[in-house]
């Protein structure tokens, strides 16, 4: 029989079919992907293609701005959902549909020159500049009146959205605070208001209590499979010292959590032969950043199973494997 598990971080249900479950084993990319060069001379993002890109915003490099030498490069999008200019004012047509011009910036983070070399496969030290850039690229943004929301995104392979394949990331800043963000927030404020506690830090305690769904754990994050996962696979990091917002974590916690995140891509690509997939840091909204009902947490997405007319019609999502089961499978993946 099925089974319906309730989300604690937004009490939405999600049904365990447990009649379709399926081996995780069976979730598994079968098809190989092509090998990449290292350098594509086409790509706009190899070295020696710095002229093809905006001008940078920042970069970890030798030698000028805009030129080779580095090994994180941080420029704004070519194609940006939101741009820096433009006014917040508001206005409305026919006195129903709301207007604002696309302000805020979109900014892409190029992780590595090698076009052939994705996060689980960087050597640590390289994966921490990267999510030092991350820290970084955050505190500048932040400092922008306009802004109240960041997200920090990555769409790895053509199922998660990419259309570059040379590795890198996302940080969008937005004037709004998405609804979606806030009925999340809302769920969490209220948790807090009657608990006096994160709910986050309360979930991730009694995973770690239950193990049943944990896959990795270090000295600062805890890697789980959630309870009520909404995908297959569906994997979280979080954080055991509590900070709200991702722009407030220490060095230290960044460069740990760098090494994290690329044990447990790694984890993944083995367990499933380098699946596509997406991954999202979740923050708070930036006014709400010294608030203690919300806790940062990262979100890896394996794009191996897909929405269908049930789910975008009642937003109940249908999964077909058992955390408990995945997460064995992750654990017993080597992340080293």
């Amino acid at each position: 029989m099925s089974e319906l598990r309730q989300d604690p971080t937004t009490n939405d249900w999600i049904i365990v079919a447990k009649e379709r479950t399926q081996r995780p084993v069976q979730f598994a990319r079968t098809e190989n992907r092509a090998p990449l060069p290292e350098h594509d001379p086409s790509c706009p993002f190899c070295p020696g293609n710095e002229a093809r890109t905006p001008p940078e915003a920042w970069a970890y490099r030798t030698g000028r701005a805009n030129e080779q030498g580095w090994w994180v490069r941080t420029i704004p999008n070519k194609f940006p959902a939101l741009r820096p200019e433009g006014s917040l004012e508001r206005r409305m047509e026919n006195g129903l549909f709301r207007t604002m011009q696309g302000v805020g910036h979109h900014e892409v983070v190029i992780e590595t020159p090698s076009h052939n070399t994705p996060i689980p496969f960087m050597p640590d030290g390289q994966v921490e500049e990267v999510v030092l850039m991350y820290r970084d690229r955050y505190l500048a943004l932040r400092d922008d009146p306009r802004v109240k929301y960041l997200i920090l995104f990555k769409n790895s392979g053509e199922r998660a959205g990419t259309s570059l394949l040379h590795p890198h990331s996302q940080l969008v800043a937005t004037p709004i605070v998405p609804p979606y963000i806030r009925r999340k927030h809302e769920v969490a404020t209220q948790y807090f208001d009657n608990t006096g506690k994160c709910v986050y830090c309360e979930m991730r305690d009694e995973e770690l209590r239950a193990g049943t769904r944990v896959v990795l754990e270090t000295e600062r994050f805890v890697v789980i499979h959630p309870f009520a996962s909404r995908y297959p696979f569906e994997t979280w990091i979080l954080p055991k010292a509590h900070h709200p917002s991702f722009g407030q974590i220490a060095v230290p916690e960044a460069k740990e959590f760098a090494r994290v995140l690329k044990a447990t891509l790694l984890k993944l690509w083995k367990a499933l032969n380098g699946p596509d997939y997406n991954y999202i840091l979740h923050t708070i909204p930036l006014k709400d950043e010294n608030e203690e009902y919300y806790l940062w947490h990262a979100q890896i997405i394996p794009r191996i199973a897909h929405m269908a007319g049930f789910e975008m019609g009642s937003g109940i999502y249908i999964t077909t494997a058992l955390p408990e089961e995945t997460a064995e499978v992750m654990r017993k993946a080597e992340g080293e």
